[in-house]
């Protein structure tokens, strides 16, 4: 359409930041919205949009010891300074500790872990 990333970004209500990771590869899955207010900007079809989404595949079973992460994070959840970073990508990882009790009230922790940039997960 040959339309700046400003004059985009104008034309679809959305920040310049955002058309800027847009393009740089930085946002891989658009929010419903952002994908709408593209379509509607772009004079496209919303399910037109999502077409041109990224989707990587990761087969990061075999590469990254999950059990090495999970022991990480239980031994270290109760320290608010500590961090972990993504083993695919390099961007830190949304880290919690989901606590659960079975039967005989006995507390069960489970990792989980989510990294902020691509589609790493740690969960049970």
């Amino acid at each position: 359409m040959g339309l700046s990333q400003e004059e985009l970004a104008q034309r679809c209500a959305l920040g310049t930041d955002i058309i800027k990771s847009i393009e740089q590869g930085l946002d891989l899955f658009l929010a419903t919205t952002i994908r709408q207010k593209l379509a509607h900007g772009l004079k496209v079809d919303n399910k037109e949009i999502k077409l041109y989404e990224s989707k990587p595949s990761f087969d990061y079973s075999k590469s990254v010891n999950m059990d090495e992460i999970r022991e990480l994070i239980l031994m270290n959840y109760t320290n608010p300074d500590f961090s972990l970073n993504c083993p695919i990508c390099g961007s830190k990882l949304s880290l919690r500790v989901a606590k659960l009790y079975d039967l005989e009230d006995n507390l069960i922790l489970r990792p989980k872990a989510q990294c902020t940039k691509c589609p790493f997960q740690l969960k049970d």
